[in-house]
């Protein structure tokens, strides 16, 4: 039985043809055992690729396609990397299932990838030129919080735009061991090099001054 319902293929359709323009590709990690919604997260990407010859899915499982999982660096499922035209990696990567309010976010971040542009101040985009070393940004989130898409979005939207970026929507309540690890008590929250973190979904220009932060925090331990 299909998760997406007619209405909502309907509309996903629509958003589709009127704005990809490039090829987006979908690669998967899922799993056979000890994996809650992996067969879920599966079947909601193809459904989404059946929705447009634009978007195209490749599924790996985690345990045996150790190539792919160290290429794109995934360590838990399931997994979800979103590849623009050329297999171009853009440092976007959900972990655990993109269900709730977070289904808009996988939608839009696949419009942005296909049209190569993301909407950033002028000063974000300045500010993002300057880093010049690698940055790992977590941004933690549950399917019922109505803010998180917003904070998920911003940090994707900030992986586009530098390739020194990577950012990971991770669902705390599928990775609970995490959420203890980072004390996750409220979301969404971001958590960059394990250097920098803060709770709440912040105005662009706030986010920008926390990258630059642990941008600095990283240059002055080498």
């Amino acid at each position: 039985m299909p998760l997406l319902g007619k209405k909502e293929r309907e509309q996903i359709k629509d958003i589709f043809e009127k704005n990809l323009s490039k090829e987006v590709k979908l690669i998967v990690f899922t799993q056979n055992v000890n994996c809650q919604y992996c067969n879920e997260t599966k079947m909601i990407v193809e459904e989404i690729a059946e929705l447009s010859d634009k978007i195209k899915v490749e599924v790996y499982n985690f345990a045996l396609d150790n190539g792919k999982k160290e290429k794109y660096g995934i360590d838990k499922v399931p997994a979800i990397v979103i590849l623009g035209e050329g297999d171009k990696d853009l440092g976007i990567r959900f972990f655990g299932i993109p269900s709730g309010y977070e289904f808009s976010t996988l939608i839009e971040d696949i419009v942005d990838v296909s049209r190569e542009e993301t909407q950033l101040l002028d000063e974000t985009w300045k500010g993002l030129s300057k880093i010049e070393v690698p940055l790992h940004v977590k941004v933690f989130i549950t399917p019922t919080c109505p803010y998180c898409p917003r904070m998920v979005r911003l940090a994707h939207k900030f992986a586009m735009a530098s390739p020194k970026i990577r950012s990971d929507m991770i669902e705390v309540i599928e990775f609970p061991q995490l959420g203890e690890k980072y004390q996750v008590m409220g979301v969404p929250k971001t958590v960059i090099n394990d250097l920098v973190e803060f709770e709440g979904a912040v105005p662009e220009d706030y986010f920008l001054e926390k990258i630059l932060e642990a941008a600095n925090l990283v240059g002055e331990k080498k």
